[in-house]
């Protein structure tokens, strides 16, 4: 038995149960081409929904489909096949990709949580060790015997249209998804809170700048606050007169870097280097903060900083859309795989458990890679 992944996301996976779960398609492209061609009669398709991260289908493989039928709405799928749907189960019912940890290869363990060995970045796909085809196989039968009802948030299954491009890199062809944005709603005003103290009007964004200020001096680094916010004041206090903010900027950047560096939100330094960099986008263009990360990219490529865009959980769908522009996801270093997602909620509920446990002194400046979301795009059916 050969076993191949298959990746949807919500929309696709909707659109290709409507068509009564017959015709199975794939993107074009030299890789997938060289996949499909290798695919056969009898084989196995495993089905997985990317955003959600659920395993929930089981397809037996007839052959190659003529059908030209218009069953995706937002792309044609050319590469097609004819299957026969052993198991097809909600979204809401599938198997987590979490509940593989330690089962399979390309997630032996939790370090190779996000990457998985880029196993979840091609689709089709073969198993390279048919063991683990066969253990999710036998899971999903386990999940349509005796269904766990796990649910699945709406916005993760709603359809995002996704570009397919080829773009020449130093001398060769690499494959990337980005989007083109519909342009920014207007932003909506956010309250200060009560805790607000002092004659500067501040509003959330003060606050967060305050928790990764005071946490990173917690942690023993030494930290900076973006110029323009230095006389910002929370719970009584200027955010330029916290401990361990520091006066300036390290002084090994050129003139142009320094001043881009000068005017991120919150920095976190270990002697002279910039160990993690913090965007808070509250009611402002997520694309401005998102710019002057890639600028600093741009200008440093050889700079190894964690970076953070700090939101609302509601503004998560507006942060993936704009952080897969062309002119992002497409760098020598893709900003949608060395740039996190720190919801505001998440992030604070975390350094509240962290003081509650008295650990700041005891973490790494990385330990907040696990807690973000990385937007490094996985291919959809």
């Amino acid at each position: 038995m050969t076993y191949w992944l298959g990746s949807f996301n919500g929309t696709t996976y909707a659109e290709f149960q409507k068509a009564d779960a017959k015709v199975l398609g794939f993107r074009a492209g030299a890789q997938n081409e060289a996949a499909f061609k290798r695919i056969k009669p009898g084989d196995t398709i495993i089905g997985y929904i990317t955003g959600v991260a659920r395993w929930v289908a089981v397809l037996e493989v007839l052959g190659p489909s003529k059908t030209k039928a218009k069953i995706w709405k937002d792309d044609v799928f050319p590469l097609r096949l004819d299957v026969q749907p052993r198991i097809l189960l909600k979204p809401e019912h599938g198997v987590p990709l979490d509940d593989l940890e330690g089962r399979v290869d390309f997630y032996a363990d939790a370090s190779l949580k996000g990457t998985f060995k880029g196993f979840l970045r091609k689709s089709p796909n073969r198993f390279q060790h048919d063991r683990d085809g066969a253990l999710i196989v036998k899971l999903i039968e386990s999940a349509q015997k005796k269904p766990v009802f796990r649910p699945v948030a709406a916005w993760k299954l709603a359809r995002k249209l996704r570009y397919y491009v080829e773009q020449g890199e130093g001398g060769r062809k690499i494959e990337a998804h980005v989007t083109v944005p519909e342009p920014e709603e207007p932003p909506t005003p956010v309250q200060a809170a009560p805790e607000d103290e002092g004659p500067t009007a501040t509003t959330r964004h003060t606050e967060i700048q305050w928790t990764l200020l005071t946490l990173g001096a917690e942690m023993g680094l030494d930290v900076w606050v973006a110029r323009n916010d230095r006389s910002r004041t929370w719970k009584g206090k200027k955010l330029g007169e916290l401990s361990r903010v520091v006066p300036k900027i390290p002084t090994q950047f050129d003139e142009v870097t320094t001043r881009t560096i000068e005017l991120i939100d919150v920095l976190w330094l270990k002697g002279n280097s910039i160990v993690a960099a913090f965007e808070v986008e509250c009611t402002t263009s997520i694309y401005s903060g998102l710019l002057r990360m890639s600028d600093l990219l741009s200008l440093q490529p050889n700079l190894d900083i964690k970076l953070y865009l700090v939101a609302p959980e509601e503004r998560r769908d507006k942060v993936e859309q704009e952080i897969q522009r062309p002119t992002f996801a497409l760098r020598e270093k893709a900003l949608p795989k060395v740039c996190g997602f720190l919801p505001f909620n998440k992030l604070c509920e975390t350094v509240e458990g962290i003081r509650k446990f008295q650990l700041a002194s005891s973490l790494q400046p990385n330990f907040l890679e696990k807690v973000a979301e990385y937007f490094a795009q996985e291919p959809d059916t």
